[in-house]
């Protein structure tokens, strides 16, 4: 048995009726050529093949009673393939925007915690002999992070397959633990959690303290921790290394996100629109301005929004706030299949008519953010979700979900997440895979999700929106790309070559040029 971290249980804790934790991806793959190639059998034998080196995709929940500790990850006795492995279609030939609906149809209910936290449904039907697999795993389980790597384990470097490493010694499913033995360990982490949380709570106030040159703050912080000090603070320590003190650390930024039409009470129906651009001309309008990939794409996010709130007459006067994931992973991490991810928030200067002016001012809040998410070391905050009892925790989510606090006291409008994914390309049972859109989550209050993947030379876009906040979450998507055009030629940066025109489009939509028109 393994206990998930707190921050993982932080989204099992946060799950309600219209809120769910899982994420997930929705991969297009391009058949063989092989008139008897069959999707679904395809990619479960791939999946079967792999299983030893899959740890999440066997293992299952054992909660502790009353909720006194996090729940445990145990080896799955009643492991079934076949009931995650599932198969479905959309009408032949289908477009890239039934596809989306049919995946926003599918993540739009919780997955069931009895069984492994994961799905995956192969989804034949769309033109051009393409297939997809949308993949659903529980946030629980694996970030953004770790969500490429389990993707890479899944598939192949070559066509012809690679060569999978032999499972070291057979795979043996956990005996279920007892109400007794699930309390006792529930009791004596229970037990643990008072002091550290005393030590936790000081150490964050000092350096909040320094952050914000607070004098105050930071001796009442250090007169705490020594009376902590001796052999009690050496015993709660013991494996807990002191980070370095900062220096000179920036003052703590006032933002307050204004409100939006998707800043409300989100339901559990989602709204998905998936789209490509080409990378390599990000990469030139990030080499042209100076700034970060990550820059281009939340200035083109910018204006995106720029664009559809003011033609609904919906547009802030002041600019939106942003929250992006920040990945906390050292490379010496002993558990790769947990979450090590922060999150920072940034100024969106959706305030702004220029372009350029736009990325400018994304680097600049970027870099103001970074600073003080470097001054306060992100692993100190992920540990605040050890210290909670998790059932006052949960009990806790299930108030403010009733009351709707989320919508009332959202930190940010909406998030923007851009995933780094593989520059090679990657095989499932001889199928190459050509895109890989993201479909993320939503939480209370923030009825938008922006997440972007790299592929290849592509940048692939995943829009998830509550679909009774934000129903046409393909026309803000349509307008992201057009801002990118917009920003791509402010800044000399030439569009690629269109590719030749279909004698039959995929599906209907205006012409667009630049990045937006090198999809493939």
């Amino acid at each position: 048995m393994k206990q998930l971290s707190g921050l993982d249980a932080t989204f099992l804790h946060l799950e309600t009726s219209a809120q769910f934790g899982h994420v997930s991806s929705v991969s297009v793959y391009s058949r063989p050529d092989d008139p008897d190639y069959r999707p679904y059998d395809a990619w479960r034998a791939q999946l079967q093949q792999r299983l030893h080196l899959l740890e999440p995709l066997r293992r299952r929940l054992a909660e502790v009673p009353l909720g006194l500790d996090h729940p445990y990850w145990v080896a799955d006795p009643a492991f079934d393939l076949d009931f995650h492995v599932r198969h479905t279609a959309v009408p032949p030939p289908g477009t890239d925007d039934q596809l989306a609906a049919l995946a926003a149809r599918l993540v739009s209910r919780p997955l069931d915690r009895r069984k492994p936290l994961w799905l995956s449904y192969v989804i034949e039907g769309l033109a051009d002999r393409r297939f997809a697999v949308l993949t659903i795993v529980h946030h629980a389980t694996i970030d953004g992070a770790s969500g490429v790597e389990l993707m890479t384990l899944m598939l192949d470097d070559r066509p012809e397959g690679g060569t999978v490493p032999p499972e070291t010694e057979p795979w043996t499913p956990e005996r279920p633990p007892g109400d007794l033995e699930m309390l006792a360990r529930g009791a004596l982490g229970l037990a643990r959690k008072p002091a550290r949380g005393v030590l936790l709570a000081a150490w964050s106030a000092r350096e909040i303290g320094r952050a914000t040159r607070n004098p105050v703050l930071v001796r009442a912080a250090n007169d705490v921790r020594r009376s902590l000090r001796g052999p009690l603070g050496t015993v709660l320590n013991l494996g807990r290394s002191r980070p370095e003190e900062p220096d000179q650390p920036p003052p703590l930024p006032s933002v307050r996100p204004p409100r939006t039409p998707f800043n409300g009470p989100v339901t559990p129906h989602r709204k998905l629109a998936i789209r490509s651009t080409s990378l390599d001309v990000v990469k030139q309008v990030k080499s042209a301005l100076g700034v970060t990939v990550n820059d281009v794409v939340m200035a083109a996010c910018a204006g995106g929004l720029r664009t559809f709130l003011d033609r609904r007459g919906a547009l802030p006067t002041d600019p939106l706030v942003a929250l992006v994931p920040v990945s906390v992973r050292t490379g010496e991490e002993t558990d790769r299949w947990t979450n090590r991810v922060s999150m920072l928030s940034a100024v969106l200067p959706t305030d702004e008519p220029d372009p350029v002016q736009r990325v400018r001012r994304v680097h600049e809040a970027m870099s103001t953010s970074k600073e003080l998410f470097s001054a306060l070391p992100a692993e100190r905050l992920t540990d605040f979700a050890e210290f909670p009892p998790p059932a006052v925790f949960a009990r806790a989510m299930r108030l403010a979900a009733r009351l709707r606090l989320g919508s009332r006291l959202a930190p940010g409008n909406l998030v923007i997440s851009n995933v780094p994914g593989p520059r090679t390309p990657l095989y499932a049972a001889g199928a190459r895979l050509e895109h890989y859109y993201p479909v993320s989550t939503i939480i209370e209050g923030q009825g938008l999700n922006i997440t972007v993947q790299s592929y290849l030379d592509r940048l692939d876009w995943g829009l998830v929106s509550c679909a009774e906040l934000l129903p046409d979450v393909d026309v803000l998507l349509g307008d992201v790309l057009d801002d990118l055009d917009a920003l791509a030629a402010a800044a000399g940066v030439a569009p690629p070559e269109a590719p030749p025109a279909a004698p039959a489009p995929r599906r209907p939509a205006r012409p667009r040029s630049g990045a937006a028109r090198a999809r493939s």
